[in-house]
């Protein structure tokens, strides 16, 4: 268990509620996206890159970490490519983000049921679980197949009906 004071979780608790999604993860939905636009076959990596400015190495580099936990399939050769190694409507955002980066939501690397806070801080715990929970609401609910649509599921629809949902702050 790891212990913590109020006083050290400031930080990261703006950090949490303010998440932040790397290139890497942006860049895997994109590729994903193209992917499950492109069909059945195989589709060049460079056509992915172009169609979503992503940088080519880094692309490559994504699909194979994608490849490696069954997302996306490749075959090498003149002939080859990548494609959806399942259909896209079975491969859920959160599915995508844990291949690439582990858990959607933590603090300071540690899951938050193995946190233990004491004193006035010790409902952290609770906070941190339920902003986890409503990362999975969005993103276990939402597949490739949605993004590919663009109709998002009507539950992550409404969410974005509020026009705080559209503010920065």
């Amino acid at each position: 268990m790891q212990a913590a004071t109020a006083a050290c979780e400031a930080p990261e608790a703006h950090n949490l509620l303010r998440m932040r999604i790397s290139a890497k993860v942006d860049y895997a939905l994109r590729a994903c996206t193209e992917l499950a636009v492109a069909g059945d076959g195989p589709t060049k990596g460079d056509r992915i890159a172009a169609a979503q400015a992503i940088p080519i190495k880094f692309l490559e580099n994504i699909l194979s970490e994608l490849r490696n936990a069954g997302i996306v399939a490749t075959q090498r050769g003149v002939e080859g490519g990548y494609w959806l190694a399942r259909p896209a409507e079975q491969i859920t955002l959160a599915e995508v983000m844990r291949a690439l980066e582990g858990p959607l939501a933590n603090v300071r690397g540690h899951r938050p049921e193995t946190l233990v806070y004491e004193g006035s801080a010790k409902a952290l715990v609770e906070l941190w679980i339920a902003v986890r929970a409503s990362l999975r609401t969005v993103l276990e609910t939402t597949t490739v197949a949605d993004l590919a649509s663009g109709e998002l599921p009507p539950s992550v629809k409404a969410l974005t009906a509020d026009p705080a949902a559209w503010s920065s702050s």
